[in-house]
């Protein structure tokens, strides 16, 4: 099967103002996301920004965690993981290799029992 330019998430194909609409933010929001290091968007020959479905992506987790209480800085780093994990993952199964379920990075870990458990000294 032939791929296209389309098929490749990795493609600055939106510009500032689609994707902003794409993933509800405002243009302002994406700028930040590129001050904080989180994504970097190409520039065309003009020199606007251009994303890529894989920022976007990065984009709207990022806007899901600001949504629950997480800072800025610290949902960046979130996101940054996960992606490094997500891609970890992918390598692992292009080299042979097999994940199980305890690998699954969107699977919450379970707490160590003695940090969960609160005790009380009298």
């Amino acid at each position: 099967m032939k791929t296209t330019a389309f098929d490749d998430a990795d493609v600055p194909a939106y510009t500032m103002g689609r994707a902003a609409a794409m993933i509800g933010v405002t243009p302002a929001f994406l700028r930040s996301l590129g001050t904080a290091g989180l994504i970097e968007p190409q520039r065309s020959t003009g020199g606007h920004r251009r994303y890529s479905r894989h920022q976007l992506l990065l984009a709207e987790r990022v806007r899901h965690l600001l949504d629950e209480g997480i800072l800025l800085t610290a949902a960046c780093r979130i996101v940054t993981l996960e992606d490094r994990l997500a891609a970890a993952h992918r390598r692992i199964v292009e080299l042979g290799g097999a994940l199980t379920a305890d690998d699954d990075a969107d699977l919450p870990t379970q707490t160590h029992p003695d940090i969960a458990t609160t005790n009380y000294y009298g």
